[in-house]
């Protein structure tokens, strides 16, 4: 408590009959006060009532008065209530998690779709209106050329080996060695070329896209072509898309030459086989549409990696990790669709195109 005391006397004007002076004096006192009051309050809540505390602050101690079976019950409410409470938080986070993973998914598949209708239309129009950039699509299509080549001979030969030696162990123990040659071409062409062309497109000329288009997003290149009014997907992506369109099919056809050879080679060579039976049981099931159909998935897997490795190029960010991250994406993401895709054409294929013999 603080007080303060202001004084102010006048001069007397008046005096007693006794002579003295009489002194009048005016005082004014201010008085501040400064009360800090803490209190507690304490509560009692009457268990055999209906009572519901939606909010209790913090300096009120809520005091339960009670049987003992009551204030147990109440207390084991709260436990359940509380383990409860923690199960669905914990129930909760890879709910949420994968609810985001599938939106997210879901986005990049439709700017898949978005970005593949839009190079189509381009290549369509640039056709038509005699306006494609012709020498960017022979630089594109020698580079994926350059880059699958070799690969693909490393690989097709000792592919078209394995094949026939597997086929050609069991055939001559169930006494048809005859039929060698159509069952080791028909999974060379059939299975075996598409898909080591789809895997050396993805692996080899996609992750070299992707590297090429990320370098070009992180340095802001095109951003530089928007600001120019040029459209990235018109300018980058066309031409690559018109390059994988024609070499796929060259790549495909030299795969299943490749593989065939070795596989006469060591039906011949090494098992005891006939070359007019390996080439008459060869043209017995095999036929031109199988041939047709191997290209036709070999164009559609090499669209299918392009696109998604300009895409996620396109869409680098991070600097040089980014680049990286979008080489490793459009690999995995590419080799993932053409696995999918091949069981989808060719559980179709099997239905609409049975086999047939002669």
């Amino acid at each position: 408590m603080t007080a303060g005391v202001h004084d102010a006397a006048q001069p007397a004007t008046k005096t007693e009959g006794n002579g003295l002076p009489i002194v009048e004096v005016e005082v004014e006192v201010e008085v501040e006060v400064d009360v800090d009051v803490d209190v507690d309050v304490e509560v009692e809540v009457d268990l055999s009532t209906s009572t519901t505390v939606e909010h209790v602050p913090d300096h009120v101690v809520v005091v339960t008065s009670g049987e003992p079976e009551d204030r147990r019950a109440v207390s084991e409410a709260v436990t359940e209530a509380s383990i409860g409470g923690q199960i669905v938080t914990m129930l909760g986070k890879p709910l949420r998690y994968g609810r985001n993973q599938l939106d997210s998914s879901l986005q990049t598949l439709g700017r898949f779709f978005d970005l593949a209708a839009q190079s189509f239309v381009y290549l369509i129009t640039d056709l038509i209106r005699l306006r494609h950039p012709w020498r960017d699509t022979i630089n594109q299509a020698w580079f994926i050329i350059s880059v699958t080549a070799i690969p693909a001979l490393l690989v097709s030969i000792p592919f078209g080996v394995i094949v026939a030696v597997q086929v050609g162990n069991f055939i001559s123990q169930v006494g048809a060695s005859s039929v060698s040659g159509a069952a080791g071409g028909l999974g060379v062409i059939r299975q075996g070329a598409p898909m080591v062309a789809a895997l050396l497109l993805g692996g080899a000329a996609g992750s070299a896209v992707a590297t090429d288009l990320g370098a070009r997003t992180i340095r802001e290149e095109v951003d530089a072509l928007r600001v120019m009014g040029i459209d990235p997907v018109q300018r980058l992506v066309t031409p690559r898309l018109a390059a994988i369109v024609f070499v796929a099919p060259v790549l495909c056809a030299f795969i299943i030459f490749m593989g065939l050879a070795a596989g006469y080679a060591i039906n011949v060579g090494f098992q005891s086989g006939t070359p007019g039976s390996y080439i008459a049981s060869f043209a017995s099931f095999a036929s031109v549409s199988d041939v047709g159909v191997a290209v036709v998935k070999t164009w559609l897997f090499g669209v299918v990696v392009i696109l998604v490795a300009c895409q996620r190029g396109l869409e680098a960010k991070g600097g040089a990790r980014g680049v990286a991250d979008a080489v490793n994406a459009s690999v995995v993401i590419g080799v993932v669709a053409v696995f999918i895709l091949n069981l989808l054409i060719t559980q179709g294929v099997s239905m609409s195109m049975p086999m047939r013999v002669g």
